[in-house]
């Protein structure tokens, strides 16, 4: 019947060609699960390059009754699960696109039609006897109710026409409408899988497809580790492909995905897909992200003139987490009612992870980092731009030992970055993360890093392929003295902390002065 991604061919028929590069059959055991059970409606919201195609094209592959693709998963985890026979290839899939749909109509009304008369034309080829039939879900009832094999739909995309459709909120109900219409309480329905970026939009006090179990990037329950790649599939891929581990990890980890269970909780490192997949084959490290995404999408959120947005937004930047509240946001990209709306949007797009033990959200890596200083160039935002374009300038300072120009470089950081308010150490501390974000090249950093006696302020570790250059403790003061700082280090033996490190080892205090307004900087060198 051709391609099952085409809109004119529904009923998914041919095996998955797409390579599998990581074994993530698992992910059908979760839904076989829930398959017979009143929980049978799944609904997944991750960023696209979260592979949500890949799953949903997986599950089409097999689920589907009219080929036999056993060869796909027989080596698989998914083939020794106990009811891995029982599902195999046993179901008509219908595999929907939505985003193909919207793309070849002009109305959410032609739209919906479309969707329908390809649908029921689809039926109408592998069934006889239905030849006059135009509703669809009669049609599917009626289909039903002569084989008694329930369907397997799976709804990719599902939430695009939020993003078409941003302000048309009679063209969105009518939508959810249809969908609800078409897949709520119906007994041709064996499993409903929908995949897309956003949660399901809410309308008032209640969802218009409230049967869904929704997991998302706040909230991913059970199917976190099905997200992505997790940090033993990527090892196992870089040893494959002869690529750093280390490096891998400070490109494209940072998303903590969390599932609890009756058995305790569990944390989930876990990588985007996408720009894995594209650095193994590559052999190249980079950032990969604006093939599927694009800065200015970025752009347009964290320039919005909500309070405190963009203070939460520097503050990441520079390596801290902020405390945030996902309740309040409706499930689509054009109702923020605070800065929380906005960064829990962005979470559900992959430019932030959430701490959901913490409530907290943060950038993940260095690869969406680079995403926010391509955003950040392009705005009015010039005095943060210029710290990260110093911060280069301020490295090599510290290298050379040079507390004179260091402070000077901190000194003018915090100047420029007038939103940031000095009372307390933290602040300092995220005023000089910032200072040092091209430290982030070579090293990896730790905020407050446990040690025998107490904690190491920041700690820059070289990672593995840049071993020539030095590692740093960084001890803060706030209105006492730089010497004192470096005084505190030795006694407290923060450098202890280092133990598996040798080599050149500095050792730097940094002391601001609330009467002066000035930043003071000493440093020193030890060899371990």
């Amino acid at each position: 019947m051709g391609s099952y991604l085409n809109p004119g061919n529904i009923l998914y028929r041919g095996s998955l060609r797409s390579k599998i590069y990581v074994d993530k059959s698992l992910l059908i055991a979760r839904t076989n699960d829930l398959f017979w059970s009143e929980q049978k409606y799944i609904c997944v919201s991750r960023p696209r390059r979260f592979g949500k195609s890949m799953a949903a094209n997986m599950l089409a592959a097999y689920y589907d009754r009219s080929v036999d693709s056993e060869g796909l998963f027989k080596n698989l985890k998914i083939s020794q699960e106990e009811s891995y026979k029982e599902h195999l290839n046993q179901y008509d899939v219908i595999r929907v696109n939505m985003q193909e749909f919207l793309s070849a109509t002009h109305s959410m009304d032609e739209m919906l039609s479309m969707l329908q008369t390809k649908v029921i034309r689809e039926l109408k080829r592998e069934y006889t006897g239905y030849e006059d039939e135009e509703n669809l879900i009669f049609m599917m009832k009626d289909i039903f109710a002569q084989t008694n094999r329930p369907f397997v739909i799976l709804v990719d995309e599902w939430d695009c026409m939020f993003r078409e459709y941003q302000n048309d909120k009679d063209a969105q109900k009518k939508y959810l409408d249809f969908l609800r219409a078409w897949l709520k309480d119906q007994a041709y329905v064996g499993l409903a899988y929908m995949t897309g970026i956003l949660p399901i939009k809410k309308y008032g006090s209640h969802s218009a497809l409230n049967m869904f179990i929704e997991y998302s990037m706040t909230d991913p329950g059970e199917m976190a580790k099905y997200f992505g790649f997790t940090e033993e599939e990527v090892q196992t891929l870089c040893t494959e492909y002869n690529m750093n581990f280390e490096e891998t990890k400070t490109w494209y980890d940072g998303y903590g995905l969390r599932t609890h269970s009756r058995f305790g909780d569990k944390l989930y490192s876990m990588y985007s897909p996408k720009s894995v997949v594209e650095a193994m084959l590559k052999h190249k490290f980079g950032t990969y992200w604006n093939q599927t995404e694009t800065y200015e999408a970025l752009k347009i959120y964290i320039q919005m003139n909500m309070d405190g947005l963009k203070d939460s937004i520097i503050r990441m930047l520079a390596g801290d987490s902020v405390r945030i509240n996902t309740g309040t946001f409706s499930n689509d990209m054009t109702t923020f009612a605070t800065k929380d709306d906005v960064l829990t949007l962005l979470t559900h797009l992959g430019y932030l992870t959430y701490d959901s033990d913490n409530e907290t959200v943060s950038i993940p890596n260095k690869e969406v980092s680079l995403e926010y200083v391509n955003a950040i160039s392009t705005m009015d935002w010039h005095e943060v731009i210029h710290s990260v374009e110093n911060s280069r300038k301020l490295l090599e300072a510290l290298w050379n030992q040079d507390g004179a120009q260091v402070a000077k470089g901190i000194d003018q950081a915090h100047r420029e970055i007038s939103v940031l308010q000095y009372n307390d150490e933290n602040s300092l501390s995220c005023t000089i993360n910032l200072a040092f974000y091209f430290a982030r090249e070579y090293y990896t950093i730790v905020r407050e890093l446990p040690t025998g006696k107490g904690f190491a302020d920041i700690c820059l570790i070289p990672r593995k392929i840049h071993t020539d250059k030095p590692a740093a403790v960084i001890e803060l003061k706030w209105d006492q003295s730089a010497e004192g700082a470096i005084s505190q280090i030795k006694e407290k033996k923060y450098t202890d902390a280092l133990k598996d490190y040798h080599g050149n080892l500095l050792l730097a205090g940094i002391n601001y002065d609330k009467k002066t307004k000035v930043h003071t900087c000493v440093i020193e060198k030890i060899t371990k």
